[in-house]
């Protein structure tokens, strides 16, 4: 009977200390996943060379390039439908 009591007390106690152990060593090594992933992180507003927007003006000139990039590719996706549509409406005619 007297093991019993002794096997309790000490699951009971190496349980606390495992849980104890077992947080402070997961703690430690979130901080430093935490530190590694902020250092390859990059913030949307670098650019892709590493450089970050310094003023508010020099974001405002890489928002109106890419502004001028979407409306060119938009232009461009226009004029392939357009050549689509007549190549499609030449096919239906030819029928």
């Amino acid at each position: 009977m007297s093991q019993r009591q002794g096997f309790a007390g000490g699951f009971l106690a190496g349980a606390i200390v495992g849980g104890i152990m077992g947080g402070l060593i997961g703690s430690a090594i979130a901080q430093r996943r935490n530190k590694t992933q902020q250092e390859d992180n990059h913030s949307l507003l670098e650019a892709g060379d590493g450089l970050r927007f310094e003023t508010e003006e020099e974001m405002e000139k890489a928002r109106r390039s890419l502004e001028n990039k979407i409306a060119q590719l938009n232009h461009a996706i226009d004029d392939v439908r357009q050549q689509l549509g007549t190549v499609h409406s030449n096919g239906t005619e030819e029928k």
